[in-house]
């Protein structure tokens, strides 16, 4: 008796999922499809970090939660440098993790994820992409209580060079 009411509370459990996944599939689909889809396209990205790195596990639920899916690569410090350097980033705008959309777009560091979707619907031209050197303190995963160090979110270019892309002074420029 006590095994069939788990199983019938389970189920209840189940179709309950379901159907709170039907709501959020039909409004979905009452938005405009193709805006839908397009953002789906530009949205999955491969994310280069160590294994044991916690800061980038926290800026990836951060981009996460505001429409950026993941295939998530693990690397060693030797190899992710080395990846990062095969990617046409230069070691003065390393940081911790790296990564690359499907156009090949790269993002380095803990950006701000609206700043990496501004940057994928209005690419620059001879741009690799964008990064934030080292990892500044308030940043995206790099969260320090009510602490956030101003600092700069570098457009990266193919000949090497670099310029300001935005700059960061508070909380609520970095989370628009």
């Amino acid at each position: 008796m006590f095994k069939s009411r788990l199983f019938v509370s389970r189920c209840i459990k189940t179709l309950a999922a379901m159907a709170m996944s039907m709501v959020v599939l039909v409004s979905c689909s009452a938005d405009s499809s193709d805006s839908v889809a397009s953002a789906q396209s530009l949205a999955t990205m491969d994310l280069y970090k160590s294994p044991t790195c916690g800061c980038c596990g926290m800026w990836q639920e951060h981009a996460e939660e505001r429409g950026f899916a993941f295939t998530v690569h693990h690397r060693d410090n030797d190899e992710l440098t080395l990846e990062k350097l095969r990617l046409g980033i230069n070691l003065r705008y390393h940081s911790c993790h790296t990564a690359v959309a499907a156009d090949g777009s790269v993002f380095e560091g803990h950006i701000p994820a609206y700043l990496i979707h501004q940057y994928l619907a209005a690419k620059p031209s001879d741009s690799l992409g964008l990064a934030v050197p080292g990892m500044p303190l308030g940043s995206p995963g790099m969260e320090a209580g009510e602490r956030l160090d101003p600092y700069d979110v570098l457009l990266l270019k193919t000949d090497g060079s670099s310029e300001v892309f935005a700059h960061i002074t508070d909380f609520q420029m970095q989370y628009q």
